[in-house]
C-alpha cells in the first residue's frame, strides 16, 4: 500500500494564499449575486406588479442561495485543483484497470 504524497495545502503559506484566493472569489460572487437578485426583483416587479411580499422574499432567497451555493462549491473545486491537492490523492482502483 502506497502512502499518499503530502498535500500542498499542508504548507501554511500555500494554504493561506489558496484560502485568500477563495475568499476573493466568494466576495466577487457575493457582489454578482446581490446584483442579480436586485435585477431579478426589478424585472419581476415590472412584469407582475405587487403580487405578494412572500413571493419576492422566496424568489430572492432562492436565487441568492442557489448562486452562493454553486459558487462556493465551484470555488472549492478550483481551490483543490489549483493548489495541486487533487494530485496528492492515491486511487486504490488504479491497479485494477490494467486487468
Amino acid at each position: 500500500m502506497k502512502t499518499p504524497p503530502p498535500s500542498p495545502l499542508e504548507q501554511p503559506h500555500r494554504a493561506a494564499h489558496a484560502w485568500a484566493r477563495y475568499r476573493r472569489i466568494m466576495r466577487w460572487m457575493m457582489t454578482i449575486t446581490v446584483g442579480l437578485v436586485i435585477g431579478s426583483m426589478i424585472l419581476l416587479y415590472r412584469s407582475n406588479g405587487m403580487v405578494s411580499i412572500h413571493f419576492y422574499i422566496a424568489t430572492a432567497l432562492g436565487i441568492g442561495f442557489t448562486m452562493l451555493l454553486a459558487s462556493a462549491l465551484m470555488g472549492l473545486a478550483f481551490l483543490s485543483s489549483g493548489t495541486g491537492h487533487d494530485e496528492s490523492v492515491i486511487d486504490p482502483l488504479e491497479d485494477e484497470g490494467a486487468k
